[in-house]
This record gives C-alpha cells, structure tokens and sequence, in this order.
C-alpha cells in the first residue's frame, strides 16, 4: 500500500519541500512506496525553489478517506448475459461464490445474478409447469451439458425458445400431444423407443435427443436428414438427460436488472451506510465512465484498509489532510508545538524537535542514514531551511538549523546566499494574487482557551504593497473568519529586510489592547522583531486569551 508524505494544509515551502525530501529518503531507504503529497497547489515562492532544483510537485490530494475501490474484490468473477445455467453455476461453484455482476458481450454491466436466482431457473414449482418444459439455448449447448455427440446437426449456436418433451408415455398419447406444439420449438427426449422417434422426425421437431448411449437406426437417421432435425446422442439415462438439458437455460430470465452499484470513488463511510439499508448481497462497482472494476460485500466494510500517513510540519488534525482521521499515521517529522486530537492505534515514530524547519529534520535523517541527497533534494531542503528561518535570521533559527544547512551547501548546484536572495524576491503575494488568496496562502487554524482563530503569514520586503492593499485584505480576512466560523483571523505581514512585521486583525477579541505592541490604527498593530508565527506571536495571542471568554459564532 502506499504511503503518503502530506504537509499541512494551505503547505509553505517548508511543508512541501519537506514532504518530497523525506519521501525520497524513505523511498531509497525503508519504505519504496512512499509518495510526497499535499493539500494544495504550492505558491509561486515554492514553485520558484522546486523549479530550480529540478523535482517535480507533489501529488494534489484534498481527501485521504478510504474510497471504495480500496475495499472492493478487483478482478471480479463475471458471467455473462447469454451463457447457460451449467456454465454460470460451474464457475460459481469453482471460486465458491453465491452471485455474480452479469455483462453484456460488449462487457458493459446489465444485472446481478445470485445463486438462488439459478436454482429458480431450474427448478420451477409445478404452477408453472409451462415454464418448466421452456429451455432458450442453442443445441450446441445442450449438447455440451450432455457430453453428448451430434449424429446429424442442423444450425447448432442458434438460439431458441425450446419446449422440452419427455417420450415417456404410449405413442399413442405422445403423437396426440406432438401436435400441440410448433415443431420447430420441440425438443423431444427419448431412449431406444422407435415409437416416439418416428412420429418425432415425421412432425419435423427441432431436435431429438437419444438417451442410454443409444443411437437412432439408420433408417430413421436418413429420416432425420430429410427433415433437417437435429439428432443428439446422450450417455445418460433419461432422467438425467432431462434434468442436465433443463440446465442449458440462458440466465437471461433469471438476471435482477434492478440493482444497487457503488462508485470506485465514494468514500467508505458514505456507502456503508447505503449497502447497510439493502437486502442486495454483492455490490458492483463501477468507475467514472460505468465500467465494472470490482465487486464489494457487506463484510468488506467491516474492516476496510486505510491509507497510511506520514505528517510532516505539523501535528495537529485540524491542520492535517481531510480525512486523516481515518487512516492509520505512520509517522510524524514536526518542530511545531503538541496540538490535540492526533490519535493511534499502534505505536508510531513521532519526532517533534524545536528547530527553525522541518526541512532541518529531514536533513538530519539523511545524515543518520548515510544517504547523500542528490543536488535537486539538496536544494529543495535548503529551501525549506532558507524559507521558515528567514535565511537564518529568524528567532526560531538554532545551531542545528545552521548545521544542517551548512551540510546541504556542498551538494547543492547554486551558491545559497545569492539563491536566497533570488528566493525572497520571487512571488509576492501582495503583488500576484488576490485578497482571498493572500490570507488563505500560509492559514493554519489554532484553538486556545476554547476560542478557534487563525493565522496567515506572508513574507514581503518591504511594506509597501500592503498598505495600498491594506482595506480588502482586511475585508478578505472578516470574510474568512465567518466561512470558516472563526473568533477572528490574523495576518502577519513580515518583512524579511527590517525583521519585522504587521499584525492585521479581523477584529479584536476583548482585552486585546494588553498586546503590548504599538496600535498603528484599527485592527492594525505594529510588532517590531516579530517574524515567527509559531514561536513569537502564537504564544503571545494564546496569552491574551487565557481570560477571554469564547463567544459563540
């Protein structure tokens, strides 16, 4: 199964840089099968870092619950709309199934068929004794479910509706009834009675089958030929005969075309609850375009896999993929702080250490592990490292962070420092992207004393930008707390020349002048030296909270 390496929502360059190296390191170490992803597009700053280390993006995935092609059988045992009871029933007994999705011959799904819906097709109750004697197959197939031998055959794969009469009374009584039928839907089973093969072969039947391994005499044979009936010779006795021929009917009257199918791609938990509430058994199901691709049970449900997860900066559920909840999270590569609601069922790997990057981490794995980092990987770390520390310059910057960047310099192709540069100059959000988009780039969602806000952080030199857009990034920020039912959210705008950044509020809960930083105008402050979300300014709104009641949104 594969693993997947996420980054948290709206993913930075740290989150998406560390989500590729560290899938490249478990892909070339322990795990072969792990795949970098994220829950969003990366930023024009990330795509510049990724674009010159040569690596690709990582796979786009918003949902990680479980799907049910992940808990459906593939490759599922099928029959077909014109084959015979012997054959559907043969190939059910084999795999030890009690239904099966029933295709077309051009293999498109048209019904469901159960092993009872067979039994009924052999065996109809005495009311419906017309029905019993009525076989839709062609003498070809008949022949087969006899191991039986042509002795003169005459259009052997046409298809018909055939009337089944047993010569087991006088001939007297069988020519009377002969002629009830139309010849050329009679089928007349008999063993070594002349009586009833000759007023058979005279009225013309479709085909007449000899039973005991005896054979018509030659001169009904050239009879036979005269008036092109079939001649079939069967080994069995004429109870056997009969009950095998019963079981060369097509499925056709015995397939529920009225049926409940599943698509590959509904979550788990929604098409449980509707194979719940359905006396149906088996569940085919289908992908976008209506092709059959699997089949599923009620007891496929009960247990189904779970993707497996490995989160990289950041630990908290709210800020993870959705969905995550229901997978099994393998690991966790985090330098944030302890959020809640992480939860498993096993013991896992967690490594939460307090650096400037997760990318410094994944770095250091690569050290323990020996592994050399190709240039691309290289660079693609380093720009995570560059990213989150402001180039070293950043309050959450520690000699590990250093270290570690230090190490990646050789490997490397460009000379960081003047690449750090061409980093911090390339994508202003400010600049590219809209208000809405501005304040949900970077937006991680924290709760703090029961009151739920959030934080978006953008790096720009100089403030400039901001102040000509200063009244729709508020207004885009008021708009984003009442979709997602906030008590307020934040942008910090940091310049990463002076080292300092703007704190623009949505609105301010109560108590929010002890902020202790200079008030620039409403909702606006002014923070000096603050440049770090989690280690500045987290610890200082958590602060302001501690005695302020949640209101109710």
């Amino acid at each position: 199964m594969t693993t997947l390496v996420f980054g948290h929502r709206n993913p930075d360059t740290d989150a998406i840089c560390a989500a590729i190296s560290y899938a490249d390191l478990l892909q070339r170490t322990t795990r072969p099968d792990a795949v970098a992803a994220c829950c969003g597009a990366p930023n024009k700053r990330t795509e510049f870092a990724l674009r010159c280390a040569g690596v690709n993006a990582p796979r786009i995935i918003m949902d990680v619950r479980p799907e049910v092609q992940h808990a459906c059988r593939l490759n599922a045992v099928t029959a077909t709309e014109t084959e015979i009871f012997s054959e559907v029933y043969e190939r059910m007994k084999h795999f030890n199934i009690g239904a099966v999705p029933v295709v077309s011959e051009s293999g498109g799904l048209v019904g469901m068929l159960t092993l009872l819906d067979l039994l009924k097709v052999v065996f109809e109750e005495d009311s419906q004794s017309v029905q019993t004697r009525q076989v839709v197959t062609s003498v070809n197939k008949i022949r087969e479910v006899l191991n039986g031998e042509f002795q003169h055959v005459v259009n052997p794969d046409e298809r018909s509706e055939l009337n089944v009469m047993v010569g087991a009374m006088s001939a007297e009584g069988f020519t009377k009834r002969l002629h009830q039928f139309p010849a050329e839907r009679l089928l007349v089973v008999s063993g070594d009675r002349p009586t009833i093969q000759l007023p058979a072969l005279e009225h013309a039947v479709r085909a007449i089958v000899v039973t005991g391994g005896y054979q018509l005499s030659v001169g009904l044979m050239h009879l036979a030929k005269a008036n092109h009936v079939t001649v079939i010779k069967s080994p069995h006795d004429t109870a056997t005969t009969t009950m095998r021929i019963k079981s060369a009917r097509s499925i056709d009257a015995a397939i529920q075309r009225e049926f409940l199918s599943l698509p590959a791609k509904q979550p788990i938990a929604d098409a449980r609850q509707v194979v719940e509430r359905a006396r149906q058994k088996l569940f085919p199901v289908l992908d976008d375009s209506g092709k059959l691709i699997g089949v599923l049970s009620k007891s496929d449900l009960i247990n189904p896999p779970k993707p497996q997860l490995i989160l990289v900066d950041h630990n908290e559920l709210g800020q993870a993929v959705f969905g995550a909840e229901e997978s099994d999270i393998v690991e966790v590569l985090d330098h944030h702080r302890l959020g809640g609601g992480l939860k498993t069922s096993q013991p896992m790997r967690f490594i939460n250490e307090p650096v400037g990057s997760t990318c410094t981490l994944v770095a250091r794995q690569f050290r323990a592990a020996g592994v050399a980092p190709s240039s691309g990987i290289a660079l693609c770390m380093a720009s995570g490292i560059i990213s989150d520390t402001l180039l070293l310059r950043s309050p959450t910057t520690t000699d590990v962070d250093r270290d570690c960047l230090e190490w990646l310099r050789p490997f490397c192709d460009c000379e960081l420092d003047s690449y750090a540069k061409d980093f911090f100059e390339v994508g202003s959000a400010l600049r590219s992207c809209k208000p809405e988009e501005v304040v949900r780039e970077d937006c991680k969602e924290f709760v703090e004393h029961g009151i739920r806000f959030s934080i978006s952080q953008i790096e720009e030199i100089g403030f400039e930008l901001f102040w000509n857009r200063r009244e729709e990034l508020l207004t885009a920020l008021a708009e984003l707390a009442r979709q997602r039912r906030l008590e307020f959210s934040a942008l910090l705008v940091t310049d990463i020349v002076t080292n300092g950044s703007l704190l623009l509020m949505s609105h301010e809960p109560n108590d929010w002048e002890e902020i202790n930083f200079p008030r620039v105008d409403s909702h606006l402050y002014q923070l000096d030296g603050v440049v770090s979300r989690k280690k500045q300014l987290l610890p200082l709104i958590a602060k302001l909270l501690e005695n302020v009641p949640a209101s109710i949104v």
